[in-house]
């Protein structure tokens, strides 16, 4: 759901995709292993972070949280193909976690348009980090006291559902708000080090005050027509399409795998224009150096606003410099068109990159809807 900036017209950037991607053959061939590190410096990271990204863009909307219900569903197909030491490439806010939970990469890379999403998953990193449950987690993100019910070890394990249940009888603490957010600053200032502009810390609290007083309701965009969006908690309770709970709350053990990548600082939020000529470039050739092969790429609906504005064929440049293999997939989202089920207004749609570069260097692809009509 980020808008890339606007330049040229779709004709004449559709041929230079064609000259671009000429050279398309066959898919790049995954090494065997990879030397990507287990984890990353405090000082690596924000090197990384800082030289990969491009300057602050805009979006239409917050996005604090995402508006894809049925995001899951995917993931039972995703695991039959990934195999182990894969990268993950994504955009957007929290539902990246989850398919980070049950993919566990060796590395990933969030890409987004906005500085604003570089914020709220700094803000993330810092909360997940300093809360070893899932209910303290909970506790310092909506700025609610842990409930009694949930401070045993049986409620430590309780499912997500009885979790959002518990917490919705706790008021708001403007105590553990002030507190929350004093840590999250000295977390991210002072232990990591990390240089943040007076812009940065304001987002941070602005995002823990939208939790602050919307709670587990907080949905889309933060808006008044937050009734057409799942909230919070329709996200975090939601499973895949056969009733499994994979969400990065479901569980202790997902929550662990998650919060583990956050400490080795391995989910690595960039500022980035997919067409752009610089952050995905710069991952591109990162993970090429250390012979990493990037599993899946989640793109929710990019491409729409992509094809809307005739960039596309810069994007698709920009993967090809990605090193892919046939296993490789786009995790695509189509809102209304696609939806299956009334309570959803998206689906999320597999298509394997090779295959889609190679269709788009031979020019079989020109708009949106061809997209969605190879997607499965």
């Amino acid at each position: 759901m980020r808008l890339a900036r606007v330049g040229g017209a779709w004709r004449l950037l559709a041929a230079v995709c064609v000259t671009l991607l000429a050279s398309v053959t066959s898919p790049t061939a995954a090494p065997p292993t990879h030397s990507l590190p287990d984890r990353l410096s405090d000082a690596e990271f924000w090197r990384i972070v800082t030289d990969f990204s491009e300057g602050d863009g805009y979006f239409q909307s917050d996005n604090l949280v995402s508006n894809e219900l049925t995001f899951q569903w995917v993931i039972p197909r995703l695991k039959a193909l990934w195999t182990p030491g894969r990268v993950y490439l994504g955009v957007g806010p929290d539902q990246n976690f989850t398919y980070l939970a049950s993919l566990k990469p060796s590395i990933a890379f969030i890409v987004d348009i906005r500085r604003d999403n570089l914020r709220l998953q700094l803000l993330y990193k810092a909360l997940i980090e300093m809360s070893p449950t899932r209910a303290t987690f909970l506790s310092r993100l909506l700025s609610r006291d842990v409930p009694v019910a949930l401070t045993s070890g049986a409620g430590v394990e309780a499912p997500v559902g009885e979790m959002f249940q518990a917490f919705a009888s706790v008021k708001p603490s403007e105590a553990l708000f002030g507190e929350t957010l004093k840590a999250v600053r000295e977390r991210l200032s002072v232990q990591h080090g990390f240089v943040l502009s007076a812009a940065d810390l304001s987002h941070l609290e602005y995002v823990l005050t939208a939790f602050f007083y919307n709670g587990p309701s907080l949905a889309y965009a933060n808006t008044l027509r937050m009734g057409r969006y799942p909230s919070y908690q329709d996200l975090m309770v939601a499973t895949d399409e056969a009733g499994v709970a994979r969400g990065y709350l479901a569980n202790e053990p997902s929550y662990a795998v998650l919060r583990e990548m956050q400490l080795r600082n391995l989910v690595v939020p960039v500022v980035g224009d997919f067409t752009g000529d610089k952050a995905l470039q710069s991952v591109a050739r990162y993970l090429k150096s250390r012979n990493a092969v990037v599993g899946a790429i989640y793109t929710s609906n990019v491409e729409q606003y992509l094809f809307q504005y005739g960039t596309w064929p810069s994007y698709y440049a920009n993967v090809q410099a990605l090193p892919i293999d046939d296993a490789s997939q786009f995790i695509r989202s189509c809102f209304n068109t696609c939806a299956s089920v009334p309570w959803s207004r998206s689906a999320q749609l597999l298509d394997p990159v090779s295959a889609l570069l190679k269709d788009v260097s031979a020019g079989r692809v020109f708009s949106y809807y061809d997209l969605l009509a190879r997607s499965r």
